[in-house]
């Protein structure tokens, strides 16, 4: 299971995180009769963010998000920060569509415990494990250091997600190892690495980053004609939005 960064190699894990990402790149949900909150992301503008509402989010839990992206992703000479990227919204539109309401889950019981195999097994929405998760995870965090998660400053949370992630940090009954591997750590990856139309990776940031030419449906010719040669459209990668 992939586990949280620590300081000294963050940049290097959303390098990492890449390498498994392209799957995931161009994947998006619908957000259509979301239920509106009234969060507000910090810094809206840029490209890929349809406003600067939270549709998912209340405004306690848009601190925890703004605050985790934040210090998964912080700012350097490659990319802005995470929620400057559009992490936070995209994470907040995914959980707010048709993924949030597991639309494309079994929803009637009962319910078993299930083997690894079987995907998601749980009575919740993908929305409401979310939500339960990042409760549970700011309690135990009170109860570690005494304030909430987003209060920690960089050190503090760069250990408290270690631990998380570790399975060393638990409160109650959540397994908060099972909730940041299995439903954090995909949901980062793919606003790093999705198009930018579904809110994250604004700019297209981690694509240049990481050299991506952008969407594949334009790129099978590529394969062949620019083979052991460089790719001139690298630099400037191509999003559905570039094709309105």
């Amino acid at each position: 299971m992939p586990t949280a960064p620590r300081a000294q190699g963050r940049r290097t894990f959303i390098r990492q995180a890449a390498a498994g990402a392209t799957a995931l790149i161009g994947l998006g949900a619908s957000s259509a009769e979301a239920p509106a909150a009234p969060g507000r992301s910090a810094n809206p503008s840029g490209d890929g963010a349809p406003d600067d509402f939270y549709l998912c989010f209340s405004p306690h839990e848009a601190e925890f998000v703004e605050a985790l992206v934040g210090l998964m992703c912080p700012p350097d000479e490659l990319t802005p920060g995470g929620v400057e990227c559009g992490l936070a919204i995209f994470i907040d539109r995914q959980l707010a569509g048709a993924f949030g309401r597991g639309e494309q889950l079994y929803h009637q019981g009962p319910w078993r415990p299930g083997r690894p195999e079987d995907g998601y097994q749980l009575p919740m929405t993908p929305a409401q494990y979310f939500k339960h998760g990042l409760a549970a995870a700011d309690l135990a965090c009170a109860q570690l250091h005494g304030r909430n998660f987003a209060a920690l400053d960089m050190a503090a949370g760069d250990l408290f997600l270690q631990g998380m992630a570790d399975g060393k940090v638990n409160s109650g009954e959540a397994k908060l190892d099972v909730w940041f591997n299995e439903m954090i750590y995909p949901l980062f990856t793919q606003a790093c690495f999705s198009d930018p139309v579904y809110g994250g990776n604004r700019g297209k940031v981690f694509w240049k980053m990481i050299g991506y030419p952008g969407l594949p449906a334009v790129n099978g010719l590529n394969i062949t004609k620019y083979r052991g040669k460089p790719f001139p459209g690298a630099a400037t990668p191509l999003s559905m939005e570039d094709f309105g």
